[in-house]
């Protein structure tokens, strides 16, 4: 299968955290897997693991499963004597291939991942961990002190995906949609707050079907109003990636209204031709994606896309992929992220007539070619406009729109900080910071 697949879930998709855990905890894959590396970098510390290595795996790809394999024995060779666990959606999909490898003491599931409990006993229970992820309901909830970057933090608000793409694995390592109760998101976001940081970005693996678990009427938009009503003090909150077609009145009126919510949405579109949509078993079409993006650049002039499109589908034509490049403009997309499919072995699509692996690579480049240049216009119509910068590190940041800016001087991890545009490259934004500083 492609890496992009359920919304979120794909590395690298919208605002993206470090891939490495740090001590102890190996991150390989989505922000999601880095979100939970930090509560598991907690429950193992409590536990006293001083000595374990956490492996904590993709299976987006099956290249992704093969080099979770291959740090798993780069990890052995270079501290022989550290215990090796290992989870996350590769061990969650497939056990088995990682309980035979020699190099591991220990695999456990996704659910069982974020349950201190299991920390605490391992080492006197059995060795493998993995119960069916499909029958969990429960969203592991952790207060974290911080997550991502000085600048932002991100909120783990939904996990799984009830939905079957026919590319992707993902569903049978994350388990059903659950939801973290708006409560709960509240009380994380003001903690974080607390602490300093300006900007807050909701994840989860496929975000816009947050609250049809919940009791009552709850959705993304009703959170996001309820996050911006209930924490006046954030500054900004983003949304990462999103599957347009789920996108409901509430999250549209909070696009037009709410100020704090920053005007950038990456969307899963993955095609434009309503064919290999269909055979994706996606639940839009072109058009749609096309009037979703004019009717919210009509509320919010301002917003900027970004997408995840698939080249080389199978059975895809090169019509058909001249459709996908066209949506490009048509919808306006600024920022995109390209992936060759890859077939991923025991989903649907690996057993459809594939596209020869020359033009899938073809297909790809003209697309990242088009990518570019279209980043490339999208930076160049701010020249000359003022923008609020949130200081990632030194003399980086980013805009409302998710643009990266470079100033003309260090600014303070964190800070917001009003710019003039005042050039663009290929890549980024040129800013003069203006006298006005908005915090914190």
């Amino acid at each position: 299968m492609s890496e992009a697949h359920a919304p979120d879930c794909a590395a690298g998709t919208g605002p993206s955290p470090p891939a490495i855990g740090g001590p102890g905890v190996v991150t390989l894959g989505c922000r999601l897997n880095a979100f939970e590396s930090e509560v598991m970098r907690g429950h193992a510390a409590a536990a006293g693991l001083g000595d374990a290595v956490i492996v904590n795996t993709c299976a987006v790809t099956a290249e992704a499963v093969r080099q979770a394999a291959q740090t798993i024995r780069r990890l052995k060779r270079e501290s022989p004597g550290r215990r090796v666990i290992v989870t996350g959606c590769a061990a969650q999909v497939e056990p088995q291939r990682f309980a035979a490898m020699p190099e591991v003491d220990a695999v456990i599931g996704n659910a069982e991942k974020m349950r201190p409990e299991t920390y605490r006993g391992l080492g006197d229970g059995p060795r493998l961990q993995v119960e069916d992820i499909m029958t969990v309901r429960e969203t592991a909830h952790a207060l974290l002190d911080g997550f991502g970057s000085r600048a932002r933090a991100y909120v783990q608000v939904q996990n799984g995906c009830d939905h079957r793409c026919t590319f992707c694995i993902i569903p049978y390592g994350r388990g059903p949609s659950r939801s973290v109760p708006a409560g709960e998101v509240v009380a994380q976001v003001r903690r974080l707050v607390e602490r300093g940081y300006a900007e807050i970005v909701l994840t989860g693996v496929d975000l816009t079907s947050y609250g049809g678990d919940l009791p009552g009427a709850m959705s993304l938009g009703r959170l996001v109003r309820h996050i911006l009503r209930q924490v006046p003090e954030l500054a900004r909150l983003r949304l990462s990636s999103i599957d347009q077609v789920e996108a409901d009145g509430h999250l549209l009126a909070a696009i037009a209204e709410e100020p704090r919510l920053m005007p950038h949405l990456h969307l899963s579109l993955q095609s434009g031709d309503d064919m290999i949509l269909k055979r994706m078993r996606r639940r839009h079409q072109r058009e749609d994606a096309v009037r979703f993006c004019r009717e919210v650049r009509r509320l919010r002039p301002d917003i900027a896309f970004g997408a995840d499109l698939i080249a080389g589908f199978p059975t895809e034509t090169e019509a058909m992929f001249e459709a996908t490049l066209r949506l490009v403009d048509d919808c306006g997309l600024a920022m995109l992220h390209v992936f060759p499919f890859s077939p991923r072995p025991g989903t649907p699509a690996a057993r459809m007539p594939q596209v020869p692996r020359a033009a899938v690579k073809e297909r790809a480049q003209r697309l990242r070619e088009k990518a570019a240049a279209a980043l490339a216009a999208h930076l160049r119509a701010q020249v000359g406009s003022e923008v609020d910068v949130l200081i990632e590190r030194g003399r980086l940041g980013r805009t409302p729109q998710f643009s990266e800016i470079e100033l003309a001087q260090d600014g303070p991890p964190g800070g917001l900080v009003r710019a003039r545009v005042i050039g663009s490259s290929r890549e980024r934004l040129q800013g003069e910071p203006t006298a006005s500083k908005l915090g914190p």
